[in-house]
């Protein structure tokens, strides 16, 4: 199952672990890896701009990284396969970073509410020199996790398909991508809101889905960005070209004697004719996307491919 997995995908997830295991061996001697590359706040002595990036692949526990994990895979692997490796990986990690942006806006507007808290009449300019006075102790202000960008893929798999159901534990029913996406960005922003203090970004996870928001918007109205091509055509031309070559080998099917040539002249026909319904729900899907199919049509581009 594991090579079934896209490319980018399956390396995110090696990477991934792999610096979880390297942070648990390295805290047994004394190197505190998610200090090191955590992101920590931009007014702290230990902030560097690499973090931006080294953050996204540290996680705190077990259960951080397996929750992460989970969902880079569950809904990863469908935003790849329809985007391509190089736009989902260059999606996935700017989405990181956005969301390490809009931690450090947050973390900046709480390091100033607690400073005018206690002295009002502190300029802005003086806030910056207070910054720098306690740059020590804001070293604690730390943030690691690959949420921010697992929720920008979740928000990129409900806006491809948000009309797809999926069942949510604990949840009976199975609901609707879109809303799904929505129920959890609700769930963020009250989070945010009303649990400060819980030792959880929640608004570094809005961010990772603001910025993919933002970014899905972009290529959707740009349609000759070379970081568009259609809402998964690469994907679907790849399909395609499976059942090229199925219906390639299907002509090999010949006997000698005429019942036999007949039986394989009607296979041919048969054949033909289910290449032919293929290749139309295939064009409906580039002139009017996947949700446009109906359930017939959607079962029968599955059968297919999963025959191919």
């Amino acid at each position: 199952m594991f090579r079934s997995i896209p490319t980018i995908t399956k390396n995110l997830l090696i990477v991934n672990f792999l610096a979880f295991v390297a942070t648990w061996i390295l805290q047994l001697r004394g190197i505190d890896l998610a200090n090191i590359g955590g992101l920590h706040f931009f007014m702290a002595s230990d902030f560097h701009l690499f973090q931006f990036v080294t953050y996204m692949f540290l996680h705190a526990n077990l259960t951080h990284i397996f929750f992460n994990m989970f969902a880079l895979w569950m809904f990863g692997c469908v935003v790849e396969n329809v985007w391509g490796p190089k736009k989902f990986l260059f999606y996935y990690i700017s989405c990181g970073i956005g969301a390490g942006l809009m931690q450090e806006i947050v973390q900046f507007f709480d390091f100033y509410f607690r400073i005018t808290a206690q002295e009002p009449s502190v300029t802005f300019s003086e806030l910056f020199v207070l910054g720098r006075q306690l740059s020590q102790a804001l070293n604690g202000w730390t943030t690691i996790g690959a949420s921010g960008a697992t929720y920008a893929v979740l928000l990129a798999f409900g806006m491809i398909f948000p009309n797809e159901r999926i069942f949510i534990f604990p949840l009976p029913i199975p609901i609707k991508a879109k809303w799904f996406v929505c129920g959890y960005a609700a769930i963020e922003l009250f989070s945010a809101i009303g649990s400060s203090g819980d030792g959880v970004a929640h608004m570094a996870h809005l961010g990772g889905m603001l910025f993919g928001f933002l970014m899905i918007r972009y290529w959707n109205s740009h349609p000759d960005s070379s970081y568009n091509r259609s809402g998964g055509q690469e994907f679907f031309d790849r399909l395609k070209q499976n059942f090229d070559r199925r219906r390639g080998n299907s002509h090999m099917h010949v006997e000698q004697g005429g019942a036999d040539r007949m039986d394989d002249m009607e296979y041919n026909a048969r054949k033909k004719q289910h290449q032919d319904e293929i290749d139309a729900i295939l064009d409906k899907i580039r002139k009017s996307g996947y949700d446009s199919l109906t359930k017939e049509e959607k079962q029968k581009l599955f059968e297919a491919s999963r025959n191919s």
